[in-house]
């Protein structure tokens, strides 16, 4: 009987010599022993789940500073009333898509008169130059809404001319836009202007003259 408490005893030190940690004087107990939230596995999940979101938030941000930037060379052009860069030599007309603006120049490069005017909504006119083809004093809208006036042809659409006129009126004698929307797109492919800078273009440009478009 004593030799069977002598045997279990042993064991039982045995086991305690196993399972109890080594540590030397001083150190602090191993980190393995205290529970943790996630494993090593899980965390290197975790990761790899991330990465996918934090790129695309990189990405979003990225294109917002882009379009941010965009806004602001936008802005200065519209601000400027300088003839566009690249716009040709000699007496010519300058449509600048961008700034939605109209210089008429003269045969040294000087600016006889600029303005703002609406061209169209959609991209139906490549920047490149042209020349005055035909005039018209009056005219009608491809789609019969309405009529304009000092109608000056440089190109030709998909399914109309393509020029510079007066805001046109509908059939009910009422403008389709107003002054103060001038600067900004409002037709469906010809340049709009106000009555008097019409009139100018009219008078400043026979068949034939230069018409430069920029982007």
């Amino acid at each position: 009987m004593l030799r069977r408490m002598v045997v279990v005893t042993l064991l039982i030190g045995l086991a305690a010599v196993v399972v109890l940690p080594q540590t030397r004087p001083g150190q602090a107990p191993t980190a393995a022993l205290e529970p943790t939230g996630t494993t090593t596995f899980e965390q290197a999940s975790l990761a790899d789940l991330s990465q996918p979101v934090s790129a695309a938030i990189a990405a979003h941000e990225a294109e917002l500073e882009d379009l941010k930037l965009q806004a602001q060379k936008v802005a200065k052009v519209k601000k400027s009333v300088a003839i566009p860069a690249n716009s040709g030599a000699g007496r010519r007309i300058v449509f600048s898509e961008t700034a939605q603006r109209v210089w008429l120049v003269g045969a040294g490069g000087d600016v006889e008169r600029t303005y703002l005017v609406s061209g169209s909504k959609f991209d139906n006119l490549n920047p490149g130059t042209y020349s005055v083809m035909s005039k018209a004093r009056t005219a009608t809208a491809f789609d019969y809404s309405g009529t304009m006036e000092y109608f000056v042809r440089f190109a030709t659409g998909f399914t109309a001319p393509i020029g510079f006129h007066t805001v046109p009126v509908d059939n009910t004698g009422r403008p389709e836009q107003t002054k103060q929307q001038l600067g900004t797109p409002q037709s469906a492919g010809c340049v709009r202007q106000w009555a008097d800078d019409a009139l100018a273009l009219w008078n400043f440009a026979p068949v034939g003259t230069t018409v430069v478009v920029t982007a």
